[in-house]
């Protein structure tokens, strides 16, 4: 199993970005997915998640700009980021608790490969 994002770049304050993360591999379910984010001097923290039944929860510095969704069918998971702000520079991490043939089908957590977003102008 792998989850591999994309989306990620330079952008100035204000602005937007879209990021995607799919999941592959021999897949049965994916149950809760999320997005972390990790900036130099700062521990890693939630962004936002989601449920499989589509529930969403927010860490409090994204509130109302950024948007949690996913399509189980392409078993991807987006966030949409509007109005960033510098301080959302960090690298962006997709996470997902993954039931796949891997381990007998067990609940596994798994974490993306990283993307680097950075609002700068």
């Amino acid at each position: 199993v792998q989850l591999q994002a994309s989306g990620g770049g330079l952008v100035q304050p204000g602005g937007s970005l879209r990021l995607s993360c799919a999941a592959s591999g021999v897949i049965f379910s994916i149950n809760g997915m999320g997005w972390y984010r990790s900036a130099p001097g700062k521990q890693r923290e939630l962004v936002a998640s989601i449920t499989n039944g589509g529930s969403t929860s927010y860490g409090d510095s994204v509130k109302g700009r950024f948007t949690i969704s996913r399509e189980n069918a392409k078993k991807t998971v987006y966030l949409q980021m509007n109005r960033l702000e510098p301080e959302d520079t960090a690298v962006y991490y997709c996470n997902a608790d993954i039931e796949s043939s891997s381990f007998g089908g067990r609940r596994m957590n798994y974490w993306g490969q990283g993307t680097q977003i950075t609002v700068s102008s």
